[in-house]
């Protein structure tokens, strides 16, 4: 099997989403007393072993519209065919949807059916604070190939739209930002610790230009005016907030020095294990490439050859 920025990326979500899913809402004490070492099956949703959530469902479903280009509509009717027609799920089910994720779907298919496709963009103006859970983040990594290169504030402006079909808030919007800019620093070749503190420098300026609230800057203080890996693990929380997502990841991804060890550490932080694992391990798998997850790991994992086949068409449209 043959590997590409693609596929390293999307096996990297998919195998530490399923890693995580059998110890789902395990609390940090429960893993420290019994960590996850391995790929195992049921546990928390009585699921086999490489099976993965909603989180990888999404990523897929965004990563399938992107073949189509860039296209709100389309996108849409991709995150309603998994929700309503099981389309991009691991065996058939829909096992773990967040409520929030929910009733979004269900609004952006009235919207579809409705044929008013241009209020996808308004989205982000009907934004409530509560908008701010991980269910953009953990699926925004296939957006990093469309906008690589681009304006970084049209790439903002593009992450909003899609962040916002589920989560329509500027917080839960950022957060997804910083992630894909330290995603496109490492697909341009350079070091995890260099691309972290360059991801840093262009978020900053950017917020200069935005003018982005005071208010709102100091929910990132510690991703981006500090270094999050120098925080001690007792401080990095893992549920389904998104800046604790985001901080848990980058955390996990610049603290370990392989795939393996990122999301087992994604895992063993509790709660959320299966999002911080796959959001952890989209970069682990940028970075480390897929050949070195490990390949029982691999092999496990439901759907392998769609994924990779998905991973092939995406990277030659983009990445050629």
């Amino acid at each position: 099997m043959t590997f590409n920025p693609v596929s390293n990326a999307l096996l990297g979500v998919a195998v530490g989403d399923a890693l995580g899913v059998p110890f789902e809402f395990k609390t940090r004490e429960e893993l420290e007393h019994s960590p996850a070492k391995d790929m195992v099956g049921y546990g928390t949703y009585g699921q086999p072993a490489g099976t993965w959530s909603d989180d990888t469902s999404l990523t897929l479903c965004l990563a399938d519209s992107l073949l189509q280009g860039y296209d709100l509509k389309a996108i849409s009717k991709q995150f309603f065919a998994w929700r309503y027609g099981m389309e991009w799920t691991a065996r058939g089910d829909v096992f773990d949807i967040g409520m929030t994720t929910a009733a979004a779907i269900k609004r952006i298919r009235d919207i579809v059916e409705y044929g008013k496709i241009a209020e996808l963009k308004l989205l982000k103006y009907q934004a409530e604070e509560y908008d701010n859970g991980n269910g953009s983040l953990m699926r925004i990594l296939p957006l990093l190939f469309y906008i690589k290169g681009m304006d970084i504030g049209l790439q903002f402006e593009l992450t909003w739209e899609v962040s916002a079909l589920t989560h329509r808030y500027i917080r839960a919007a950022m957060s997804c930002l910083i992630y894909l800019k330290l995603a496109e620093n490492l697909l341009n070749g350079m070091d995890k610790y260099t691309a972290y503190k360059t991801m840093q420098k262009q978020v900053m300026g950017f917020w200069t230009s935005l003018d982005f609230a005071e208010h709102e800057r100091t929910h990132f203080k510690r991703v981006i005016e500090s270094d999050i890996h120098l925080i001690k693990q007792k401080d990095i929380k893992s549920g389904g907030y998104v800046i604790e997502s985001l901080e848990a990841s980058l955390w996990c991804f610049l603290n370990n020095d392989n795939y393996e060890k990122t999301v087992l550490a994604a895992v063993n932080l509790g709660h959320d294990t299966d999002t911080t694992a796959a959001i952890a391990g989209g970069l682990a798998g940028l970075y480390y490439g897929a050949e070195n997850i490990p390949q029982w790991w691999l092999a496990s994992i439901a759907r392998l050859e769609d994924i990779v086949l998905l991973s092939e068409n995406l990277n030659q449209k983009y990445n050629q």
